[in-house]
């Protein structure tokens, strides 16, 4: 199968609240669907790092810290902002924001169309910060209005940092990459 040319498009965005165990272990729960999503951005977090001798650049390193980014969506749904963000909900069906909520890591899923196959990506160690709020008057046309969430993707204890599909990838875990987060057997970097 040929390879995609171009990317496109943002869907299927789903999140897995993360509990880590006592050794640093990150599980995840069931991913849980995040409809609306219309842009997200990633960009890397991490140093170079030149060495210089002989007069020139002798060595150059870098480093992978993982990505800060911005998931823009249609509106911020109230699970999330229950299960992530901390918010409190009563019975009365009042949704509270405290000062000392403690909000949750989470995996976020999610894929970009391409013209041969759609790639889907996890990012394993997602920290979110809660979004502002805006609105807008409506005028003579209705653009709704979108939330921004800020959140910074940093690496496991293990240095994975993020995941994605290729045209090898087999039909079963492709097929199922919404269903539980892939967790595949890794060597921890030295």
């Amino acid at each position: 199968m040929a390879e995609n040319k171009v990317q496109f498009g943002i869907k299927n965005v789903y999140y897995a609240v993360v509990t880590e165990g006592a050794d640093g272990t990150l599980t995840y729960g069931t991913p849980i669907h995040f409809p609306g999503a219309t842009a997200i951005t990633l960009d890397p977090r991490g140093e170079q790092s030149d060495f210089y001798a002989d007069d020139r650049v002798y060595y150059t390193t870098s480093t992978n810290s993982g990505y800060e980014g911005t998931l823009t969506v249609a509106n911020l749904i109230q699970s999330f902002r229950v299960d992530v963000l901390g918010d409190e909900l009563s019975e009365d069906g009042i949704l509270t924001e405290t000062s000392n909520a403690k909000p949750k890591r989470i995996a976020l899923l999610f894929e970009f169309d391409g013209d041969v196959k759609a790639t889907r990506h996890a990012l394993y160690n997602v920290t979110v910060s809660r979004p502002g709020m805006s609105g807008e008057t409506k005028t003579d046309t209705t653009e709704p209005g979108t939330q921004e969430l800020s959140f910074v993707a940093a690496p496991t204890a293990e240095g994975i940092v993020k995941r994605s599909t290729t045209v090898e990838t087999a039909p079963a875990v492709y097929n199922a990459w919404y269903s539980s987060v892939l967790v595949p057997e890794v060597t921890p970097v030295p």
